[in-house]
């Protein structure tokens, strides 16, 4: 069903599957509020210093510059390549942008602060399918003032959990890691440079333990025995919160790690009563960007994990601050782009019809079109999505163009002014009254509905 871009790396949607993506959105939305968050937008482009202040991604950064720029101004945008830290670029994410946001809007909100945010996002990846160049993020997070209780961590992943549920999408897992707990127990086994050791797990799935261990040893100077502790831990997965017996057993003490043992406990105790089967303790869950420093989530969908990760984020204690004062927050983020895209390419859900007309007004003569327009805005009055034909062909062709439309139902309007209605797919006709007649509930509205969702894999183990 889907189509391959003209652009590759910007996805176009026809009007059916544009449907889809629209009924995705609007039951993340309608999720969100239900949980008390506020929806706000921000700017498309920041500046490469904000953008890259935390975590190093430039080669995925799109740099803004006008074609011209005239000797008055040099535009710093164009220096965008050199990484000038004034210069303009798109936003690869809507973490960063909200993070200056509440910055500069603290005066103005009442924290902690809720918010949802869903709009497009750029960054310079190779396209394949899940990975476009432009793509739409919809993001959740709860930022505090100063601090920040560890239940919102909880809250987070469990609203997630019942956002994905509603869609119509395979099943699911969030693989959930504790960064705290990752980073403790690097420093107990010796292993002091933690982010790069975080760097190196987070590619365990993409090339391998022998190589990640490899990369331990040649990068960080880790010992054969740190390797292969780091991956052990790595290997740890569980459904509940036996993870933390499993941790115990190999024999690592530190503060950091028991702190971020006991958060991870909570979560996936929570998880267990409230989303049963939708979360997994994953211990090799490390997130690439460096901005995260305690909870961290992956979410995959079962039996089409090569597709990568359709949810994910975490804990960031320090990406946010104002002097002295820290705006601590936890959140996620759900690749709505990716998520359509696997939709519709495995028609796991369509579209009742491919536009929102329920309703067209047929034309007797071309001088009744005033009188149709009368009828159509009696429907519309009562949410009936209505057109009126253009011009008075011959009942058959404008029966033919409703059909060709997707839109069910024709009205007729006889000289006598009688109405009748009839639905092109059985051919029932009937008379009807513009004032009362509503099309049956199913016909009412466009709904996408669930078409072929594969039976559940074997979750990891």
């Amino acid at each position: 069903m889907a189509r391959t871009a003209s652009l590759s790396g910007f996805p176009e949607w026809l009007p059916e599957e544009r449907l889809v993506e629209l009924h995705v959105l609007d039951t993340l939305r309608r999720v969100f509020e239900l949980h008390g968050f506020a929806s706000i937008e921000t700017r498309a482009v920041e500046t490469v210093g904000q953008l890259l202040r935390k975590g190093e991604i430039d080669k995925e950064v799109y740099g803004l510059s006008r074609l011209q720029d005239d000797d008055a101004d040099t535009s710093d945008a164009g220096k965008a390549g050199k990484a000038d830290p004034n210069a303009l670029a798109l936003h690869f994410d809507l973490t960063v942008p909200f993070a200056r946001y509440v910055v500069e809007n603290a005066g103005y909100l009442a924290f902690p602060f809720r918010r949802y945010q869903i709009q497009k996002v750029w960054r310079g990846e190779r396209p394949q399918e899940g990975r476009a160049r432009e793509f739409t993020q919809a993001d959740i997070d709860v930022v505090g003032d100063g601090e920040l209780p560890f239940r919102y961590d909880v809250e987070i992943a469990l609203v997630i959990a019942e956002a994905l549920s509603a869609l119509p999408i395979p099943d699911f897992r969030l693989r959930i890691n504790n960064r705290k707990l990752a980073e403790g127990f690097y420093r107990g086994i010796g292993l002091d440079d933690t982010a790069g050791v975080l760097r190196s797990i987070d590619k365990l799935e993409k090339i391998g333990a022998a190589k990640v261990a490899e990369l331990l040893k040649t990068e960080l100077g880790a010992t054969d025995d740190q390797a292969q502790a780091a991956l052990k831990l790595a290997g740890i997965r569980t459904e509940d919160t036996s993870f933390v017996a499993q941790v115990r057993a190999l024999g690592v003490t530190n503060a950091l790690l028991e702190e971020g043992l006991n958060e991870l406990e909570q979560v996936i105790e929570a998880a267990v009563q409230r989303a049963p089967g939708k979360v997994l303790a994953d211990l090799s869950i490390a997130r690439g960007l460096d901005y995260y420093t305690g909870t961290v989530v992956e979410t995959v969908l079962v039996g089409h994990e090569q597709l990568g990760s359709i949810c994910s984020g975490g804990r960031y204690d320090a990406l946010a601050s104002k002097g002295n004062r820290k705006f601590p927050g936890v959140g996620l983020s759900i690749g709505v782009t990716r998520l359509v895209s696997r939709i519709l390419s495995q028609d796991l859900a369509k579209a009742s019809r491919s536009v929102p007309t329920a309703v067209l007004v047929a034309l007797t003569t071309d001088d009744s079109w005033g009188a149709a327009q009368d009828v159509a805005a009696q429907l519309r009055s009562r949410g009936i999505a209505t057109e009126v034909a253009a011009k008075a062909e011959k009942f058959g062709k404008q029966i033919k163009f409703a059909d060709r439309r997707g839109i069910p139902f024709v009205w007729f309007t006889d000289d006598d002014g009688k109405h009748q209605v009839k639905d092109i797919r059985s051919g029932e006709q009937a008379d009807a009254d513009p004032a009362t007649w509503t099309p049956p509930s199913e016909d009412l509205n466009v709904r996408v509905t669930t078409v072929q969702v594969p039976a559940a894999a074997a979750q990891p183990a």
